[in-house]
């Protein structure tokens, strides 16, 4: 059975890992027959988003970890406990928090730079030629842990490509359905709510993501 470290940004599309996206890469995972590990950064937002006005909550606080582990149901560990030696593959749903917790693009666009943990552990699997899986925002992230030239995508949006392609990678348009394989890297990347209208939109391109993942694991 192939094991699969999922690293989530927190609770919520507009401060956190999407919900949508994480639930429908771990339904897809285990009907593979796969089994999964979650993990999330031990570290504050940088802000909390009342999801029913879209407004930022002032003075509010929460912890990546613990908002995480509501869409683990308790199941997730700090991601300082990550071995890569255990696992098969990474994947990392998007989601806001992907661009504002795991990293911060949302934030300083191309002058971005990966939380120091989530670095560490993406790069590991990199480094040890593991396959790993990016959607929607995440594979901003891509450029830094790769390198120049790596292929990934986050839809079709114009400025988000260049800001991809200004890191150093290389973006490949790519409609919801669908996927972009960097095989030298054994990486797949999909848009999913980058430009998904609904979530069965969302789920064709993150189940055929998954599928290749773990072909590739």
């Amino acid at each position: 059975m192939k094991k699969v470290a999922v690293i989530l940004s927190g609770c919520g599309v507009f401060d956190g890992a999407e919900i949508h996206e994480s639930v429908i890469s771990l339904l897809a995972l285990s009907r593979a027959g796969a089994s999964y590990q979650c993990f999330a950064p031990d570290i504050p937002q940088i802000h909390v988003v009342n999801h029913l006005t879209g407004e930022v909550e002032e003075g509010e606080s929460r912890n990546v970890l613990v908002e995480a582990a509501r869409i683990a149901r308790g199941d997730i560990k700090p991601i300082s406990e990550l071995d890569v030696g255990e696992f098969d593959a990474l994947l990392l749903p998007g989601g806001f928090g992907a661009a504002k917790n795991l990293c911060d693009f949302a934030l300083k666009g191309t002058d971005c730079q990966i939380e120091p943990s989530v670095l560490s552990a993406c790069q590991a699997f990199a480094k040890a030629g593991k396959a790993a899986g990016y959607m929607c925002i995440a594979p901003m992230m891509l450029p830094q842990i790769y390198g120049e030239g790596v292929l990934g995508t986050i839809g079709t949006d114009t400025d988000t490509a260049a800001a991809f392609d200004q890191l150093g990678g290389s973006h490949q348009a790519c409609p919801v359905d669908e996927i972009v394989v960097d095989e030298a890297n054994k990486l797949v990347s999909t848009p999913a709510y980058m430009l998904a209208g609904s979530i069965t939109e969302a789920a064709d391109g993150i189940e055929k993501a998954v599928s290749k993942l773990l072909a590739m694991a």
